[in-house]
């Protein structure tokens, strides 16, 4: 049987093409990964149209959910991280509750996996960067501060044509820009932007954590589901049990 550790479930924006792969590459021996696209319209990947973006792929949350739960996940996660900016704190603890109580259901959303990474790591101030346009990165500063962290620093990538089309080369780049003395970690926003391969050696460049939303959101969906194994080669937060 596929999944008999665990089976983890995620949201994906429709044309994101970083999640799968990214998440089979972390996916420890006995856990299964299962995805279904939301429903959005337009350019995918661009910065103009993000928000109106985000706000249809809420609106298909259950449409998403009525097809996912059927694999019987232990936990479902939204991979998209500025949702989260747009829906706001308020609005975001509601819809896990509505959909938790609804579904019957762990769910978890990528930026929530990242606020539960910095209170394991014991991080309140960080450094933070993105591949979004100027706005979307602001609401993400005033999202992080809401929730009681210390943006130190921050910045985001320029020349950004579509952010399905960056690198890792790139998220090490702008990490390195972002990072102050001051920060205790950096964070990595967008899950579309890939960065699995560059936490590791920016750990030992800047010598402190570096967390993107995507290793946060596998590592909170494994302790969900009850897996404490630990990922070697993706920086600190996947070594932690």
């Amino acid at each position: 049987m596929k999944g008999w550790r665990a089976r983890i479930g995620f949201l994906v924006p429709p044309g994101n093409p970083t999640v799968e792969p990214e998440m089979f590459e972390l996916a420890p021996p006995g856990v299964s990964v299962h995805f279904t696209r939301m429903t959005a319209h337009g350019a995918a990947g661009t910065h103009e149209g993000q928000d109106d973006r985000n706000r249809s792929q809420i609106e298909s949350i259950d449409t998403c959910l009525e097809l996912l739960a059927m694999v019987s996940p232990n936990v479902v996660v939204m991979a998209h991280t500025a949702t989260s900016y747009t829906l706001g704190r308020e609005a975001e603890a509601a819809l896990v509750a509505r959909v938790e109580h609804q579904w019957k259901l762990r769910f978890i959303t990528a930026f929530g996996s990242v606020m539960a990474a910095f209170d394991r790591l014991g991080v309140k101030r960080i450094a933070y960067a993105t591949p979004y346009n100027e706005a979307t990165t602001l609401k993400g500063v005033a999202h992080l501060r809401e929730h009681g962290i210390d943006v130190v620093g921050y910045g985001r990538l320029d020349n950004v044509r579509n952010i399905y089309e960056e690198s890792d080369e790139r998220a090490y780049t702008i990490a390195r820009q972002v990072d102050r003395p001051e920060a205790e970690a950096v964070f990595l926003s967008g899950v579309g932007m890939p960065t699995l391969g560059a936490l590791e050696v920016l750990e030992r460049d800047l010598g402190k954590p570096v967390i993107s939303a995507a290793s946060a959101m596998m590592w909170h969906a494994l302790r969900v589901s009850g897996v404490g194994e630990a990922v070697e080669g993706y920086g600190r937060l996947l070594r932690e049990r």
